[in-house]
């Protein structure tokens, strides 16, 4: 077992009757990190473990800063040294919504911000919060991390240790037989293996709560089971089908490949050699068990941002290549025919595209104002990490929406970080 591990005391036993009745107002205070102490002093609304993506909008904030009290963690150490972030007076934003002027306080109220930042050439220009975090919370992110575990995959294909052309079952023996015989990581990473998925959050019979419900049950191995028994629908590499079980195969994929646990080889490659200023702590399947590479990740505001630079420095740190050379074009560019191409997911009902597990925005003629060749890590309930290369800039917002996926807070999202863009020109 891994000293890292915390457990949350009382965690999937019936003391969740704590919180019977949906939820209830409790008092919790982290030991984990010292800094963070301060914070938690006061009462705090905590959901129960169950009733993540049906939390009310009372309860989302307090849930998502203390998501260590509900599930088992597994720290993700931070190194000696700080990565700086030079800090400039926080930049005015406007920008127009619903027919008139709507500045920065306006856009975190509208769309219930926890956390707003902006970094252009490396300082950063803006930095507020909201719903009660502040600098030191850590946030969680939602599929943010897939874009994380996929990033590993990419620093494991430096060390030689991943091809992406090899099956996967080559390195997770534990799928053979299933949907994913046959099927190359590369395929996975493009969320297109074929297998079928039912990825709605709130339909209890969907495969996402199927997944959620084994994640709750504390069973090592019980999301890579359940992925080994999924039946394929598509040829593989021709249908891009949006699985957050697929995603955390990458987590699966790393340990298998490295030896290592998936928080450790994070740590060891980019959270600690990046100079991440907190420890981030990573959500598990069973206590002691495997990172969920798809979810429940938590961090910092400011060190999602240096995990943004470490992606818009194309994945070198110090000068060390962490990423093979051309990983990060690989991962975030594809040809404008293929199916994953931006405006062709969802039968072209969806503005964006999808590389290696990054949301990719259209280029060119195509290119919404500010975002050409942009790309980001996107997670449910509005969580943002966005990379646009062309003007080196890294954004990252948390919000609380009071639904999983809503267009109009997702459009207004991107309205405001090209202003702000604009308004850096």
């Amino acid at each position: 077992m891994s000293m890292n591990v915390r457990v949350a005391g009382g965690l999937f036993t019936m003391a969740f009757g704590l919180l019977v009745g949906g939820c209830a107002q409790t008092a919790s205070t982290p030991t984990s990190v010292a800094s963070d102490s301060a914070m938690h002093t006061k009462p705090t609304y905590i959901g129960r473990a169950q009733d993540l993506y049906d939390l009310t909008p009372l309860y989302q904030p307090d849930t998502y800063r203390n998501m260590d009290q509900l599930y088992f963690t597994r720290n993700v150490a931070r190194g000696e040294q700080v990565y700086p972030l030079p800090q400039l007076p926080n930049m005015d934003v406007t920008y127009e919504a619903d027919g008139s002027e709507k500045n920065v306080d306006d856009f975190m109220r509208r769309n219930r911000v926890g956390g707003v930042l902006i970094i252009k050439d490396g300082n950063v220009v803006l930095e507020k919060y909201g719903l009660g975090s502040d600098a030191n919370t850590r946030w969680t992110s939602f599929s943010v991390v897939k874009s994380i575990s996929s990033t590993l995959v990419g620093a494991a294909v430096e060390q030689g240790l991943i091809d992406v052309q090899a099956p996967i079952t080559q390195y997770v023996p534990a799928l053979a037989g299933g949907a994913y015989d046959g099927v190359t990581v590369e395929q996975v990473l493009h969320m297109s293996s074929g297998a079928d998925w039912n990825e709605t959050y709130r339909d209890p019979t969907s495969d996402r709560r199927e997944l959620f419900t084994r994640q709750l049950s504390n069973t090592p191995g019980a999301l890579v089971e359940q992925m080994s028994q999924l039946e394929s629908k598509y040829e593989p590499g021709t249908v891009f089908k949006y699985s957050t079980g697929e995603s955390h195969l990458q987590s699966e994929l790393i340990h298998a490949a490295t030896g290592m646990t998936t928080s450790d080889y994070l740590s060891d490659r980019i959270w600690a050699r990046m100079g991440m200023e907190q420890a981030a702590y990573w959500q598990l399947d069973a206590q002691a068990g495997q990172e969920i590479g798809s979810s429940g990740f938590s961090a910092t505001l400011k060190d999602y941002g240096r995990f943004g630079q470490f992606i818009l420095n194309d994945g070198v740190i110090d000068g060390e290549r962490i990423l093979p050379e051309g990983w990060m074009a690989k991962a975030t560019e594809v040809d404008p025919a293929s199916y994953l191409a931006p405006g062709k997911l969802y039968g072209g009902d969806y503005i964006l595209g999808y590389g290696y597990q990054w949301w990719l925005f259209p280029t060119g003629e195509q290119a919404r104002d500010q975002h050409d060749g942009a790309f980001e890590a996107q997670g449910i309930f509005g969580q943002f990490v966005y990379v646009n290369p062309k003007e080196n800039v890294v954004a990252v917002i948390w919000s609380a929406w009071p639904e999983p996926e809503m267009d109009k807070q997702e459009m207004e999202t991107y309205d405001f970080i090209a202003a702000a863009i604009k308004a850096l020109k």
